[in-house]
């Protein structure tokens, strides 16, 4: 059951009162005493060339490879040539900067309900004890357009309607052509996952806002956790770092690459790929001085499909890891504001 809902960290910052407890970490054994905002080494990624992993050639062959190494060891890709201009994914950034530098009492007028997840505002609080993120987010399901509730869509910025709808339609062909990919790159037939993924699909877009934080070494603007989705398409920040991904106990931060969105893998491809390509857990850490932004579209499959590891990717050299799961992100807010992971429950 949703608690009563708190101020946007915009307002907490407005109304000059400290930084509320409500936002503070209390350090786990895992951490060995290290500040949030320590410093962490870069992630070794590569950055892959969308256009060429459907390419037959010799190149594509390497680009397959390359993705197949990543995913498997990260779960996490930088992707280039993706077919979204520069100059448009700029345009998203200043449309999401603009919205959020908008009046409070424009803002709220797409204010997210209790006991909803679209809308302005900050995330459901289920327990008086969950430690509260650093962030104001705006969240939008953007496909399919029959699902789109509009009351939550901002009229201003001016063309930030319109943007979105755009962005929306030119993310669906990237998202085809990467599930296409990853299938290939596992040796499955093209549209393995695609089917898995069903035409009952759903985009969902989250603009989101970190201000600056008083304190980085305790707060932090998204808590542990992995993705509910298929995989997610992320718009980082081009100038201020704040993501990072957790590889063998360690945290590792996502270098800046201009003009690449940045793909990660969800848990319902984990299942799907019966655990050879990894749900990665990230977190996003606060700058004392600077403010962050990013855009992130999270790709769920349809809630009439069932999930489970392909055909072709269960032997008895690998059995089966997973069980088959359906409405899997139903079960994922829960999990998330309990730190704990929802696949752990999919496990066999």
């Amino acid at each position: 059951m949703e608690k009563p809902k708190f101020k946007t960290v915009q307002e907490v910052i407005a109304a000059g009162e400290g930084l509320p407890e409500r936002y503070l970490n209390i350090p786990t054994g895992n951490d060995e005493g290290q500040p949030l905002n320590g410093s962490v080494p870069v992630m070794d990624i590569p950055a892959i060339d969308l256009s060429l992993l459907l390419s037959s050639s010799e190149e594509g062959r390497e680009e397959l490879s390359k993705l197949h190494s990543a995913l498997s060891a990260w779960g996490v890709v930088q992707v280039m040539n993706h077919g979204i201009t520069e100059e448009f994914l700029d345009k998203i950034y200043e449309l999401t900067k603009q919205f959020f530098a908008l009046p409070t009492e424009e803002k709220h007028k797409y204010a997210r309900e209790i006991g909803s997840t679209q809308g302005y505002g900050n995330d459901m609080i289920l327990s008086d004890d969950q430690v509260l993120d650093w962030i104001d987010r705006l969240y939008l399901t953007t496909y399919p357009e029959d699902q789109r509730n509009l009351k939550f869509w901002p009229e201003i910025p001016n063309e930030f309607r319109e943007t979105l709808h755009e962005y929306t339609m030119k993310q669906r062909l990237v998202i085809e052509n990467f599930f296409k990919a990853m299938a290939r790159s596992l040796g499955l037939e093209e549209t393995s996952f695609l089917d898995m993924y069903g035409e009952n699909a759903t985009m969902d877009t989250r603009f989101n806002m970190y201000p600056p934080c008083p304190r980085p070494d305790k707060v932090l603007g998204v808590k542990p956790h992995a993705d509910g989705s298929a995989f997610t398409l992320l718009l980082p920040d081009k100038d201020v770092e704040g993501l990072q991904f957790l590889k063998d106990g360690k945290w590792y931060k996502a270098p800046i690459v201009p003009d690449a969105i940045l793909i990660n893998v969800g848990d319902q491809i984990e299942i799907m790929s019966n655990g050879i390509y990894k749900s990665p857990v990230h977190r996003v850490v606060t700058n004392r001085e600077k403010e962050r932004i990013s855009v992130a579209t999270f790709c769920v499959p349809g809630g009439d499909k069932d999930i489970q590891p392909a055909d072709g990717l269960v032997s008895e050299a690998r059995p089966r890891l997973y069980k088959t799961v359906n409405k899997y992100v139903e079960l994922y807010f829960d999990y998330y504001q309990q730190g704990r992971r929802p696949i752990e429950a999919a496990l066999i």
